[in-house]
């Protein structure tokens, strides 16, 4: 009896160890700040048919925009799935790292809500977890998507599957610092849809369709940017000389969805819309020869040419960027 009795203890003591680390002033602010999430994704990105683009497209201009959601992301913020293990901590779990409104305006219009949320506080990570029931749109069009999930079939199955979205919210800031989506959650996904079978990845994560239109669609800033901002057609221009730099300078080796170097935390470049959101910090890593790093994690400084001209194309490229935002800004203050 005398083991069972101690693990009981260390339970006990456990729990408490949590209840006393919780900081109990900030749960209401977090009860609140949940509730009007859950509100306002559930009412822009409801429940729908699965491959309906319609809701799809208002739920995604509608989150891009000043949603909640905008409101209450980080100014730098990570993605990924549930790790398979439940006792790995969000430390040691791979993730990718997104500004607020790639994951905005990319990812998170690929769920819908119904509303139904909870909140806990878990004292392991020290932060507030909401989570949400959900399900996936996985009957979209191929260039819906910001890059083929199909690439990895485990990835892929897990998005299908979805059933509960993961909100991590920083005490601290009050604001989400992790999201992440599972198939594990505790009840169905909200909308039932049978699995696709995508085609099998041939390696390209930008592609020509029979239209001859790029794709995927959603990474050229379509329907996120308004039709009359004048810097949209500027901004596809732009990124294909900073895309040619990049591949040279092996940007392309390492920042791309399948991982190849196995980062903890990975940032993307392969698309006009990742590279949007990372192109200060690709820059100033650039300028602080921070990259590209060898087969052996080691920072190795660009060609002087090289350097220069991946500068030059990609600070075109990020003051259209920034000159874009801009004009949407004074476009929603007005």
């Amino acid at each position: 009896m005398r083991p069972i009795f101690v693990l009981l203890l260390g339970v006990l003591g456990a729990t408490a160890h949590a209840a006393d680390n919780e900081p109990l002033a900030l749960r209401p602010q977090i009860e609140r700040l949940a509730a009007n999430l859950a509100a306002d994704l559930s009412r822009l990105c409801p429940p729908a048919q699965p491959g309906d683009q319609a809701a799809f497209d208002r739920c995604r201009q509608g989150l891009f925009q000043d949603s909640v959601l905008r409101r209450d992301l980080a100014p730098r913020l990570l993605w990924g799935r549930v790790h398979k293990d439940p006792g790995t901590s969000l430390k040691e779990t791979t993730l990718t790292q997104f500004a607020p409104d790639v994951l905005a305006g990319l990812y998170l219009p690929l769920f819908m809500f119904n509303g139904k949320h909870t909140v806990e506080y878990d004292a392991r990570e020290s932060l507030f977890l909401v989570r949400m029931e959900v399900a996936f749109r996985n009957r979209l069009a191929p260039g819906q998507f910001p890059y083929p999930f199909w690439h990895d079939d485990a990835k892929w199955n897990t998005y299908q599957g979805a059933n509960s979205l993961l909100f991590w919210i920083d005490p601290k800031t009050t604001r989400i610092k992790i999201a992440q989506f599972t198939d594990r959650g505790a009840t169905p996904p909200i909308v039932g849809s049978a699995p696709v079978l995508q085609p099998k990845f041939d390696g390209k994560w930008l592609w020509t369709d029979a239209e001859g239109r790029v794709q995927p669609q959603v990474t050229l800033f379509d329907g996120l940017f308004r039709a009359e901002n004048p810097y949209l057609p500027k901004l596809d221009s732009a990124y294909k000389p900073l895309a040619l730099k990049m591949r040279d300078a092996q940007c392309d080796t390492c920042h791309v969805p399948s991982n190849p170097d196995k980062m903890k935390r990975l940032v993307l470049l392969q698309t006009p819309a990742h590279a949007a959101g990372e192109i200060e910090r690709l820059m100033k890593a650039v300028r602080e020869d921070k990259m590209p790093i060898d087969e052996i994690g080691i920072e190795q400084p660009l060609d002087a040419k090289l350097k220069s001209s991946l500068l030059e194309s990609g600070g075109a490229f990020e003051a259209l960027v920034r000159a874009a935002k801009d004009w949407e800004s004074k476009g929603r203050a007005q």
